[in-house]
């Protein structure tokens, strides 16, 4: 008899996870309470990505004199927006569902929880509850967002990001709350549809995390918009009125405006699933996985969000590939585990940020010997064609052997553009074998070899 494989939560890592365990002849169920096709990817991800889609077609049209046009002016249809987010979420749900249900996978809808070290119990919409028998569970039930005590939530003019894909009504001032990568993206798409923008930023710089010229050049961007941004301060308390909110920051200055937005990260959804009555050892909530995104209990395996790794839709569905694999004993000899340092990420603002590997900053931080390289988009014929030279593509390698470690790429198309050096940090290749590669003339990638020479 195949072996049985139980999902709990059919996001990109539990979609994943059953479409290659079912690919590779297991039984395969997956449980899951809200969409298929991941809350986190499908309410989250894939809206604000229309939505700053839209903004970013608003600011071309805005830029259409620069390209010898007579200037355009683009007014947001807040009701027809809705309408496409809303469309594109349920053509992407119906394509994972016809997916899965092609490859044979159970699919059932309501909550799973651990009853015992390999058994599911899974109470539906109407409270009808299934014990299931599982060889292998997988556990990849996401997250939600983080909301502090002082914040008074009530999706109307306090909002989380779950209220923000859109919201209940177009801002006319937008104070966000947290300035990580969900905070900017936030600031960009609500400052190109028109809305007034502040944005509170804990540190002295926007995107802490990343490179100082990285953020500098979206700060930049951000100033000529217009957006205020508040340096060195924290919110910790929300006043609300009638006609607006004001953010209350722990060094004195208040943030007013009509709506506040929370974008201060997330928690793990760990509770109620019985994990600690098996045996399942957490870390802050998170499920304690290794190499192999395995828990405690050996048949037990952690994915995505619930992880504790990189909260990134694509490190879960390698994730979730990887789980099946290892599960049905493809991994029993070497093989290449998951490199977390390796993954690409990127920032969906305008202009796009993106990144993979070993950061410039971090490398000089552990007084780490590398070789780096930059070269600005203002030096590229298809920037300047595209009417738009702004930022530049770096590259960190090792001075003595050449090879890759990683780079950033600040400009148009970097979400793309980063795949190069992604896959040349992963396979370790040197910068000579980008420098040596003949590369489409003219085009933004030209850039990428350049800044290898």
């Amino acid at each position: 008899m195949p072996q049985h494989l139980v999902i709990i939560g059919g996001g990109p890592a539990g979609n994943q996870a059953a479409t290659t365990a079912a690919r590779l002849g297991a039984r395969v169920t997956l449980i899951e309470r809200d969409v298929v096709g991941g809350a986190a990817h499908l309410w989250d991800c894939i809206p604000s990505k229309a939505m700053i889609a839209t903004g970013g077609a608003m600011n071309e049209m805005r830029r259409a004199a620069g390209m010898g046009l007579v200037q355009v002016h683009a007014e947001l249809d807040f009701e027809a927006l809705r309408s496409r987010i809303v469309g594109i979420e349920k053509r992407l749900e119906s394509s994972v569902i016809g997916l899965l249900e092609s490859q044979g996978v159970r699919l059932l809808q309501g909550t799973g929880r651990l009853v015992g070290p390999h058994s599911v119990e899974v109470t539906g919409p109407g409270g009808e509850t299934e014990v299931i028998e599982a060889d292998t569970i997988v556990l990849s039930t996401g997250s939600r967002p983080r909301i502090p005590d002082w914040a008074p939530i009530d999706g109307q003019r306090v909002l989380t990001t779950r209220h923000a894909y859109p919201p209940p009504e177009l801002p006319e001032h937008l104070v966000v709350v947290g300035s990580g990568v969900t905070g900017v993206e936030f600031v960009h798409m609500f400052s190109a549809f028109g809305s007034k923008v502040s944005l509170i930023v804990s540190r002295q710089q926007v995107l802490p995390q990343k490179d100082p010229e990285v953020a500098a050049v979206l700060e930049d961007t951000f100033i000529e918009r217009g957006v205020r941004l508040l340096k060195g301060a924290r919110a910790e308390g929300i006043d609300v009125t009638d006609d607006g909110v004001a953010v209350r920051c722990d060094d004195g200055r208040v943030a007013r405006g009509s709506h506040v937005l929370l974008a201060i990260g997330s928690i793990p959804n760990s509770e109620g699933l019985g994990l600690e009555e098996v045996g399942v050892e957490l870390d802050g909530g998170y499920v304690v996985v290794d190499h192999n995104c395995k828990s405690s209990i050996g048949h037990i395996y952690a994915a995505g969000d619930l992880s504790g790794k990189l909260p990134l839709s694509s490190v879960a569905t390698m994730q979730g590939r990887k789980i099946a694999e290892h599960a049905l004993g493809l991994h029993a000899g070497p093989h290449r585990h998951l490199d977390y340092e390796k993954a690409a990420s990127a920032i969906f603002t305008d202009p796009e940020i993106a990144d993979v590997g070993l950061v410039e900053a971090d490398a000089f931080a552990v007084g780490r010997k590398v070789r780096v390289t930059k070269v600005p988009f203002s030096a590229s014929a298809k920037a300047l064609i595209n009417d738009d030279p702004r930022g530049f593509v770096k590259i960190v390698s090792d001075p003595a052997t050449g090879v890759v470690l990683g780079g950033s790429i600040v400009g148009r198309s970097a979400a793309e553009l980063i795949s190069v050096i992604a896959l040349a940090v992963t396979a370790g290749l040197r910068v000579a074998d980008l420098a040596e590669s003949i590369l489409v003339h003219p085009a933004l990638a030209e850039a990428l070899s350049e800044a290898a020479e």
